[in-house]
């Protein structure tokens, strides 16, 4: 075997024993090709639709896609149409009249819908007006600016917590931290409240120049946002602790946080709406917490939704929240403990003591 032989054999079975990079090399290639083929599509064509007024039940006999009727009350006004809409509870509302006019007020927060459904009324040939709510011109930075501070919050708790305590592990800081009367909670807590902080200051700074470059309302509670920021800043620094968990350095850190972070960019309905992906990838996208947060920040700051409507994703982020971070102690502990006899911590702690 000559010395190239030799080499390429050798970094194939370095290869073969970094398991890390090998699930990256066949995961990653896997994902974007289940993500481009069924989720890359922009096109909705099914739009929970509601329909009011005296005509109602004539009007959604003749309502073909992308409108998908889901209700039809003939006392309906237009007040329920824009609670129904401020609430989700339907993309379109359908206001009739007795005198045959109807007007299709729309979700504009929902903004591929909202595109899907004012084509299908312009089509109508004067049959349907369409009026778009909560986003008059259909702006794509009124719908992103939202997204993105959820992206933005996910980078740098994951990341950035991820790597930073790898790095300490790497230096030693950890296992000194072992020996030390302190519990796993105390220390996970001690070190990721930095990064809480740094990732909540970035939230408020890209909130509001997103709103003042970008003329993004803010229409809704900004305590109900800053909730649900806090749980999911929680879900997303409880991954980055697992992450340092099973990561031997930095390097694998950044590979493991990546993947962890591609799927929640692709598939949360950010970038494609989630009502258009094939029904198994959307259901991957529900087990995301940046999908949760997504629903969260575009209902508050563009819709004003009561909360009532929030109660679904700022329970699914609690939940999230307590089962990441209860993952990431228990983890902890686990590997920490075993270089942390009890005998030791009670000497360290007599030895403070005097």
């Amino acid at each position: 075997m000559g010395p190239v032989w030799a080499m390429i054999l050798k970094e194939f079975l370095e290869l073969r024993r970094d398991r890390r990079t090998m699930a990256m090399i066949i995961v990653l290639p896997l994902l974007l090709l289940v993500v481009f083929g069924y989720a890359a599509d922009f096109r909705v064509d099914d739009v929970p639709t509601r329909v009011y007024g005296p005509a109602a039940e004539a009007v959604a006999a003749d309502l073909r896609a992308p409108f998908d009727v889901r209700d039809v009350d003939t006392a309906g006004t237009e007040r329920q149409a824009r609670d129904a809409l401020r609430a989700r509870d339907a993309g379109a509302v359908v206001l009739t009249s007795s005198s045959g006019t109807a007007t299709v007020l729309i979700d504009g927060s929902d903004l591929f819908a909202a595109q899907s459904v004012a084509s299908a009324a312009r089509a109508s040939e004067g049959a349907l007006r369409p009026r778009v709510l909560f986003n008059p011109e259909l702006k794509t930075s009124w719908t992103m600016v939202p997204a993105l501070v959820g992206m933005i919050m996910a980078f740098i708790g994951t990341i950035i917590t991820a790597i930073g305590l790898v790095r300490e592990r790497q230096s030693g800081t950890l296992e000194q931290l072992a020996v030390m009367p302190f519990r796993a909670t105390d220390v996970i807590t001690g070190k990721i409240a930095p990064y809480f902080v740094l990732a909540a200051f970035d939230m408020v700074l890209v909130t509001v120049l997103g709103c003042l470059l970008f003329g993004v309302p803010f229409a809704g509670n900004v305590l109900v946002l800053a909730l649900g920021a806090a749980l999911f800043l929680f879900t997303v620094l409880g991954i980055g602790v697992l992450i340092s968990s099973v990561s031997q350095n930095q390097g694998q850190a950044m590979q493991m946080a990546l993947l962890s972070l591609m799927p929640q960019i692709l598939l949360s309905g950010m970038i494609f709406p989630l009502s258009a992906m094939a029904a198994g990838v959307r259901w991957i996208g529900y087990l995301l917490p940046l999908t949760y947060f997504n629903m969260l920040s575009g209902g508050v700051m563009l819709r004003d939704a009561p909360l009532h409507s929030l109660a679904l994703p700022l329970g699914v982020l609690a939940g999230m929240a307590v089962l990441v971070f209860t993952s990431a102690v228990l983890r902890f502990r686990r590997d920490l403990a075993p270089t942390a006899p009890r005998a030791a911590r009670r000497a360290v702690t007599a030895g403070s003591a005097r």
